[in-house]
């Protein structure tokens, strides 16, 4: 049977601190901050969510209550802060969560359902924030993306997620002005992206890793590069449903740059279902693409195989599981 990785970060609390894998993995959340307990479901006040996340101090935010939190508008989330939902079932709906000018966040084990209005998405990470990992999350049904990374963010992981019953699931790199995008870096591994229409993800300038994702039922195509983008698609499965085409090439101009270009796709170990079509690029020259080595030295990936696409149907997004005790000796609060 196939194995996920970091199957040791729930036996402590804070042992998920800086076990992300990819480029995400020096996230450290919360590590250095004292423990924040969500006691109401309100969308403000007094033992909210919202009242933790504004608070400029380093926090590992838990929570003792489960239910729906109503957010009547994006919710802030400053610096050095874990949104711990291990233990609790919490889902978000209305709106989502803003990372804006930001750095060292973990959101681990919640559900985003429901989010509503022009721009509104699951998980907003812009602009200039860094050191993210978005874990163990399910996302479904919102009015503009699942989640989306533009404006110069980087060194962002997202891990174990399950996405459902969408259409723009994951834009990163905002438009082909945005040329600052080029430093983007985005790691997304051992996900479901279960009969999401389009975007998983679409990729302009940055340089994204895919490795050991399930993507099936797709309604446009599964994943697609455009204006100078590089992804290295490694050990995942594809499996078509109605549309065949697995990889899509848009070609944009860059703001700078006299060429309409699109992005370049290495497809290597990957496992094609039900007729899905690689599609891959003619003339393509492997010296476009970066490699995951030359920003990281390891990561846990297998080859794709029925037992890797049977686990991902299991064990990604919110799963009911204890929250780990708190050990008082690993943190200096």
């Amino acid at each position: 049977m196939a194995s996920l990785p970091y199957a040791d970060v729930d036996f402590s609390l804070r042992a998920l601190s800086g076990q992300a894998e990819g480029f995400g993995r020096f996230a450290i959340g919360g590590l250095h901050g004292r423990l924040y307990f969500v006691t109401s479901l309100a969308d403000d006040g007094p033992g909210s969510l919202r009242e933790g996340c504004r608070k400029q101090e380093p926090l590992w935010i838990v929570f003792e209550v489960s239910g729906t939190i109503h957010l009547s508008s994006y919710l802030s989330v400053s610096s050095y802060k874990t949104i711990d939902g291990r233990g609790q079932r919490v889902k978000l709906t209305g709106k989502g969560l803003r990372l804006k000018e930001c750095e060292h966040i973990i959101v681990c084990n919640l559900e985003f359902q429901g989010g509503r209005g022009h721009d509104v998405d699951g998980i907003q990470i812009k602009p200039n924030s860094r050191h993210i990992w978005i874990d163990r999350c399910s996302l479904r049904d919102y009015d503009d993306g699942l989640i989306d990374i533009t404006r110069q963010s980087t060194d962002i992981t997202i891990s174990r997620c399950y996405f459902a019953q969408h259409d723009k699931t994951m834009l990163i790199g905002a438009d082909p002005s945005h040329i600052g995008d080029r430093c983007i870096r985005v790691t997304i591994h051992h996900c479901f992206f279960d009969g999401t229409r389009q975007r998983q993800p679409r990729l302009r300038f940055g340089k994204v890793h895919l490795y050991n994702n399930y993507t099936r039922n797709w309604g446009i195509y599964a994943v697609c590069a455009s204006v100078e983008s590089q992804i290295y698609s490694q050990c995942n499965i594809y499996e078509a449903g109605n549309k065949k085409k697995t990889f899509e090439y848009y070609i944009e101009k860059a703001a700078d740059r006299e060429e309409a270009k699109s992005g370049f796709i290495r497809s290597e170990g990957d496992l094609f279902l039900n007729g899905a079509q690689p599609c891959t690029l003619t003339g393509f020259s492997q010296e476009c693409m970066f490699h995951p080595s030359e920003f990281y030295p390891h990561w846990t990936m297998e080859a794709a195989s029925d037992s890797l696409k049977t686990i991902l149907q299991i064990l990604t997004g919110w799963q009911s599981i204890h929250r780990p005790e708190e050990q008082a000796q690993a943190v200096t609060v």
